[in-house]
Order: structure tokens, then sequence, then C-alpha cells
């Protein structure tokens, strides 16, 4: 059997986003907050759809610093695109929340 590595890259994003699930958020949490952090991502938005909430955090020495939450259908502006508005409504508009709406 023959084998080829795929490139792949060697440095970290400056920007992360995480959209959580009930199936992954203590993962997402947890586990991939601590890896970023090592690996000297910048920044982390941690998307709820179900809450309708958006967390973001800012690598702050080795861990990191909530630098602002935002919900609803706010108009909000975010690290680190905080130089464009963001419509929160956009990132939910198509959810289907069944029985687990707010």
């Amino acid at each position: 059997v023959v084998t080829t590595a795929l490139p792949y890259f060697t440095l970290a994003p400056d920007w992360v986003a995480e959209v959580l699930s009930p199936s992954t958020e203590r993962v997402d949490r947890i586990q991939k907050l601590r890896l970023y952090a090592r690996a000297r991502v910048g920044h982390v938005w941690l998307v709820n759809p179900i809450l309708r909430t958006l967390e973001v955090f800012a690598l702050d020495g080795d861990g990191w610093r909530l630098a602002s939450t935002h919900a609803g259908d706010d108009k909000t502006r975010a690290q680190p695109f905080d130089a464009i508005e963001l419509e929160l409504g956009n990132l939910w508009a198509d959810v289907d929340l069944g029985d687990a709406g707010p």
C-alpha cells in the first residue's frame, strides 16, 4: 500500500468559529478551546443557533478572555471583524428549532 501525505497548513488561523450543538458543545467549549489556545488562534466565536447567541473570545496570554456576547437579532460588531456590522439574525434565519427554541 502506497500512501502520500496530503498538503496541510502549519500555521494556525487568526479566527475560528464553532457552531455549537447539544452533542458537541462540551468538546467545543473545553477541548477545542484548549487546543486553539495552544495553537495561538487569536479569536474564537462560539455560535449557538438554539439559544441564538454569539460569544466572542480573544486570546489573552495562555487562555481566553470573553470579549463580548451578543444575542437575538441584534446588529453588532465582533472582534476580529469589528470593522463591519454583523446582523445576527442572518446566522439563524434558516434554523429549525423544533421544540428546542428559546
